[in-house]
């Protein structure tokens, strides 16, 4: 696949049980300025702190924000959904939070945002789904697809806990199977 897309507004990566050391990777090695948004959808407890953001922000090249309601969206940045909301896209310029129920036993919801986001990037946007124990992101991953947005998984192989990214090769027309070390080539290259 070729991945020098300059059209790419977004990268949607939706991770759960082993997700944060590939994610980790990644931040590790993206270059310094970026021309679209990162938006990382990872399932944490409902009560989680801003450790992730910390965290994150210690390896990365570029700002690591958490999303607050109403949070603008600008390039050149990491955006994290926050613990217990779903994160929804308004358009190209806006955030919101939700805390309607959960779906697949999670909020934030991989699918929920994935779909709100395919709504609004459509062919501008990538949908990346890592490592995780339940289905989301997989009806996310087609809704990107069916929107004309690309679809990157992670090789089940090479995953920690391989249920999310095996449902989504077995279900989806994917365009790239990743594998951790090689993510943030794939991004670097856009």
């Amino acid at each position: 696949m070729k991945t020098n897309n300059t059209n790419i507004e977004l990268i949607a990566i939706g991770g759960s049980a082993g997700s944060l050391q590939v994610i980790l990777e990644m931040i590790k090695k993206i270059k310094e300025k970026l021309d679209f948004v990162i938006l990382l959808v990872v399932h944490r407890k409902a009560h989680s702190n801003n450790i992730l953001q910390t965290l994150l922000q210690q390896f990365s090249p570029v700002e690591v924000i958490e999303i607050e309601d109403k949070t603008e969206i600008q390039s050149n940045k990491i955006y994290i959904a926050p613990a217990d909301y779903h994160l929804l896209f308004e358009n190209k310029n806006l955030m919101s939070l939700d805390s309607s129920e959960k779906m697949n036993y999670s909020r934030p919801s991989i699918d929920v945002t994935f779909k709100s986001a395919a709504e609004v990037y459509g062919e501008k946007m990538i949908g990346v789904l890592l490592s995780g124990a339940n289905a989301d992101g997989v009806e996310g991953l087609a809704y990107i697809k069916k929107n004309n947005g690309k679809v990157w998984i992670q090789d089940p192989e090479t995953a920690e806990v391989d249920y999310m990214p095996k449902h989504a090769v077995e279900e989806i027309d994917f365009d790239l199977i990743i594998k951790p070390d090689n993510l943030a080539d794939y991004i670097n290259q856009l």
